[in-house]
């Protein structure tokens, strides 16, 4: 027998709580170790339970749900979280997913979505807009097309160092930098060290999503 998935689930409002525990009981493979009703609580199950997914409103008492997500984040970052709202904004989902999100659930849309969702980010998908998503970029650069942007700040970057975080985004390696912008190999790795530094990311990933997520490079489609 597989090891069931061990769920915590942080809703403040009771009644979801019991429906939401309801649709993961009825069936083999999920277990409910631990129930929170505000983010602070939600921090302290997922620490104290260590389980594989929690599920985490976003609207909670006394912390909010991203800055429990951030919390949570901190202190235990294998969890996956998956965030459960009646409404979520394009921007507040980028916020979410760049924060460590795995999946977003509207209310609404538990019944049919739930179990789905679950085992696709237990899997280790990504679960957005009723959706598995594999190339979590990619889709960024979808969700980037439909939000309103931010006004854009550079971080301190320069326009190479610009230019580099394009070529991070489109997955470029450093010889494809340093061919394209007539570069030493060193010169990259100099130039990823003091982007890393100012974005305050320490991987390719985290930066590509940094990058999108305050749009430091337009969304595919926007290129000038």
């Amino acid at each position: 027998m597989e090891q069931p998935i061990r769920i915590v689930l942080a809703d403040d409002h009771p009644v979801v709580r019991i429906g939401v525990r309801n649709m993961l009981t009825e069936r083999d493979g999920f277990e409910v170790v631990g129930e929170a009703d505000d983010g602070d609580e939600a921090i302290t199950q997922t620490l104290e339970q260590t389980p594989d997914i929690l599920l985490l409103d976003v609207q909670m008492p006394r912390l909010p749900g991203l800055e429990a997500m951030r919390a949570i984040m901190n202190g235990s970052p294998t969890v996956k979280i998956i965030l459960l709202t009646s409404t979520i904004t394009t921007q507040q989902i980028i916020e979410a997913l760049h924060i460590g999100a795995r999946g977003i659930v509207l209310k609404d849309a538990l019944a049919g979505a739930l179990h789905t969702a679950i085992r696709t980010v237990y899997a280790g998908d990504y679960w957005i807009g009723g959706k598995r998503v594999v190339n979590l970029v990619s889709a960024l650069h979808d969700l980037m097309r439909q939000a309103q942007p931010p006004q854009r700040k550079t971080y301190g970057l320069t326009p190479r160092e610009l230019d580099v975080v394009g070529c991070i985004v489109e997955g470029c390696s450093n010889r494809d930098i340093a061919k394209q912008f007539s570069l030493s190999e060193e010169t990259v790795k100099r130039h990823l060290s003091n982007i890393f530094d100012k974005t305050g990311v320490s991987t390719r990933l985290e930066l590509a999503l940094f990058a999108i997520a305050h749009q430091l490079v337009a969304p595919q489609g926007q290129q000038t």
